[in-house]
């Protein structure tokens, strides 16, 4: 069986709470009609048990009426849309007389009915409402008197009310349908343009963008939460892109250059000098290679994946420390002087080893910036808010032009102008990945030709 369409299902719900209403409300009216019908003919009814029995007297077992000739010349000649018929019978329920207005009929007497309580009866073929009034000899009951009156036109009334609403409820529900269904179409509307504009979306066209419907309502929200989801999508495929192109032209660089050393080393005989420092040369190079896949298997790691954290107490004392002792030998090379300014045991709760890659990269990056014979500090100290962490140098500093690059992923400020200063452009956006990953707050402020400082807050 084939699904209704959304719009379909929307209209379907509607009509069918909206059908179940119209029921009861249709109920209700039948009812309330038939309710009142009733209610006018048994008040009729009552009148006329009323009159009447101001009309009649008992002598002798036998019921008399008064001015009889007179009483039954006025039921004669009375008029009404919904008369009244009357009639006496004896305690056995045989007629003893009636009025002229049963002619040849005869009201039928219930045994079983109970005296004063009106029901439904027949007379002959037509149905009526009476009820029967039991006449009394001092306690003794001698006869009854049986008031009727036909329910023939109320029955009409009832019928035809009865007819209407059952060709009115398909009716109206077939209109409802066809409105609620238009109002169902309008209102999805967006919905059309979100499927139009993601079939118009591929990795080559993210420009697309949903229309935002007028109204500020779910769909709007709903247009707007794709639009920006399309955003983020259109940016990391963009980064995507220009990670991809920098890291083939990073790892390009060094093999091609590799592969023209040894190509120029093939073409003559050379000296053992010669061999030495051209292969000393090209394991420079691999090592670089070697450091930039390093980088780039690490930052994807962290790209695709969130890595489980294990964290743990640590000593930030004796972190540094340890990233110190590891890098002496860069640090000697350089007569650089590390200064470690601590006035207490300091720990948080972190992940040891992504805080020592951390580390690691800001001192290496302080290292290669720094002017010879110039200082590294590192300094520890305890706010009401977090542990801060600084490692500031004296080196050649970043320009203000290019601060906010620094953490773009191959990007090196003015490595023209410092080409003895190696490096992959890397390291700061592992240090800016990692601490996201941490929840380490990281502030960074250089000066050109005066040193940069780098923060790192650990919240408490």
């Amino acid at each position: 069986m084939q699904q209704l369409s959304f719009k379909n299902r929307i209209a379907s719900n509607y009509l069918i709470s909206t059908a179940l209403l119209i029921f009861v409300v249709f109920f209700v009216i039948y009812a309330i009609v038939r309710f009142s019908v009733y209610v006018k003919v048994n008040n009729d009814i009552k009148l006329e048990v009323v009159k009447h029995l101001k009309e009649i007297e008992v002598k002798e077992n036998c019921v008399l009426l008064i001015r009889e000739k007179q009483w039954k010349k006025v039921q004669f000649n009375k008029v009404d849309i919904s008369p009244a018929f009357i009639q006496f019978v004896d305690e056995l329920g045989a007629l003893v007389d009636k009025s002229p207005n049963l002619k040849q009929k005869k009201l039928t007497y219930y045994p079983l009915a109970i005296n004063n309580v009106l029901f439904d009866g027949r007379l002959e073929n037509t149905s009526v409402r009476q009820i029967q009034v039991p006449l009394y000899q001092n306690t003794k009951i001698i006869g009854f008197m049986i008031i009727a009156m036909s329910l023939e036109d109320s029955a009409m009334v009832l019928n035809n009310l009865f007819f209407i609403l059952i060709v009115a409820y398909p009716l109206i529900l077939l209109v409802l349908f066809l409105i609620a269904r238009f109002i169902a179409g309008r209102s999805i509307k967006p919905i059309c343009s979100i499927i139009q504009t993601s079939n118009i979306i591929t990795k080559d066209n993210l420009k697309s963008r949903i229309p935002l419907p007028i109204n500020r309502d779910e769909l709007h929200l709903l247009s707007e939460t794709i639009n920006n989801l399309l955003d983020r999508v259109e940016n990391a495929i963009e980064r995507e892109k220009q990670f991809t192109s920098d890291a083939s032209h990073e790892l390009r660089t060094p093999l091609a250059v590799i592969k023209g050393t040894m190509e120029v080393l093939v073409r003559k005989p050379r000296s053992e000098k010669e061999y030495k420092d051209k292969i000393d040369f090209c394991i420079n190079e691999v090592n670089r290679l070697n450091n930039l896949v390093d980088e780039l298997l690490l930052l994807a790691r962290f790209e695709n994946q969130r890595k489980s954290l294990k964290t743990e107490k640590i000593s930030l004392n004796a972190l540094f420390l340890d990233v110190i002792s590891r890098n002496s030998t860069i640090i000697n090379e350089k007569k650089l002087k590390c200064v470690a300014t601590f006035s207490k045991d300091f720990y948080v709760e972190t992940d040891s080893y992504l805080f020592t890659i951390i580390s690691n990269n800001i001192l290496t990056n302080a290292v290669k910036y720094s002017k010879v014979n110039s200082f590294i500090t590192f300094d520890l100290k305890d706010t009401k808010k977090a542990v801060v962490c600084t490692i500031s140098d004296n080196g050649i500093g970043i320009a203000k032009e290019d601060m906010k690059k620094i953490f773009d992923q191959f990007y090196r400020s003015k490595s023209s102008d410092h080409p003895e200063i190696k490096g992959t452009g890397l390291g700061l956006s592992i240090v800016k990945r990692l601490c996201i990953l941490l929840n380490i707050d990281l502030n960074i402020e250089s000066k050109e030709n005066v040193g940069t400082q780098v923060t790192l807050s650990f919240p408490k």
